[in-house]
């Protein structure tokens, strides 16, 4: 079983990002560095619970390990306040300590929910993040964001707050439905996009193998976990509470994350689907102001229509109801806004994304009724 080990240098707060197949079963080990005290809280979700949450404590148990667990429901509407208060309660009845190691066994929204709640927990705990989706693991689990959502917005209550360790085992994504997946190759995508133009190239080669979920795949997949961690390693390494440039990991989001909240956070449309059409609409917005090649922007609608990843709004009730004056009121209280004026993260090309403030709002209003048109 060959693990790849990849470092987030911050540090006295340095932590360790292992990648491979079979690291559920190898937990004890690997997490034995980082324990203060032989005990863990997980926290999972109830679709994760099915799968994951016996084998990952039946391994630690063998190693002596004491382990107690919360699972909140499956999706991006548990990351609320009424759910972190049920997680702060459930560590509390457990008599977590500051010692006792807090684990988020799930996907990001369970990834930023524990993180959170290890954050504020006594003032503040250490957690270990294992992702079990592919969104997890190339993105929400390395670097300490956490948070929930509220009526305002996504992720618009949180904390930077770093994990100890990240253990991303391949094999959970087995078990991942297509839809999942695809969501999650979107923010793999986004490090092409935003920096690595042979990462595209790449992509536009391997991408469908990658997103096949079969085994012939696995290792095409992999590549994509490895080369998105080291990318966002990197990033935060040099920018851990975005100040500068990790504000490009953004890239789609300010369009997506406007999206997810008018869609109400319920399945119809996913993070990840959010982020592909937000980095559709970015690209046209870059190609409208003259900044961008017309001929990128149709490569990407080629690769996410080639792989199944929408470039377009799903057809619902919320979609019609939808105008451009309400996407801008939810961009209007991005974290990224400074001083009334919203932050883009815009591209002169695949793999040049830049940021600027300086977006002609005409061009702006065409992007937004563009995208609601099609």
């Amino acid at each position: 079983m060959t693990v790849a080990d990849i470092t987030v240098a911050l540090g006295q707060r340095a932590y360790g990002i292992h990648v491979g197949r079979g690291l559920l079963a190898r937990a004890a080990d690997l997490f034995a560095p980082v324990l203060k005290q032989r005990r863990v809280f997980i926290v999972t979700d109830s679709n994760v619970a099915l799968l994951y949450l016996n084998p990952l404590s039946e391994s630690l148990q063998a190693a002596g390990i004491q382990v107690g667990h919360v699972v909140v429901p499956a999706g991006e509407s548990s990351k609320d306040f009424d759910q972190l208060a049920r997680v702060l309660d459930a560590m509390l009845a457990a008599k977590c300590e500051r010692s006792t190691m807090i684990v988020a066994l799930g996907g990001g929204v369970v990834g930023d929910l524990a993180g959170f709640a290890a954050s504020i927990l006594l003032r503040g705990t250490n957690f270990i993040q294992v992702p079990t989706t592919l969104l997890a693991q190339v993105d929400s689990s390395v670097g300490g964001k956490t948070g929930i959502n509220t009526s305002a917005g996504k992720n618009l209550v949180g904390t930077f707050h770093q994990p100890r360790l990240v253990l991303a085992d391949t094999d959970t994504l087995v078990t991942l439905p297509k839809r999942e997946l695809l969501a999650g190759y979107a923010e793999v995508v986004k490090y092409a996009l935003l920096g690595d133009a042979d990462f595209w190239s790449w992509l536009e080669e391997n991408g469908a193998a990658a997103t096949s979920g079969t085994e012939a795949g696995h290792a095409a997949l992999r590549q994509c976990i490895l080369t998105s961690c080291k990318a966002k390693a990197n990033i935060v390494a040099a920018d851990e509470k975005e100040s500068g440039a990790r504000a490009l990991l953004n890239l789609g989001h300010t369009f997506g994350h406007a999206f997810e909240a008018e869609f109400g956070y319920d399945g119809d449309l996913l993070h990840g689907e959010g982020v592909a059409i937000g980095m559709t609409m970015a690209f046209d917005l870059s190609v409208r102001m003259g900044i961008c090649p017309a001929a990128d922007l149709e490569r990407i609608r080629t690769h996410f229509t080639a792989t199944g990843l929408p470039t377009t709004l799903p057809k619902t009730g919320r979609s019609a109801a939808l105008t451009a004056e309400k996407l801008l009121s939810h961009m209007a209280q991005d974290k990224k806004v400074k001083d009334g004026a919203i932050t883009f993260v815009l591209t002169k090309g695949i793999g040049k994304a830049f940021l600027t403030a300086d977006v002609p709002p005409d061009h702006l209003r065409e992007t937004l009724n563009s995208a609601l048109a099609a």
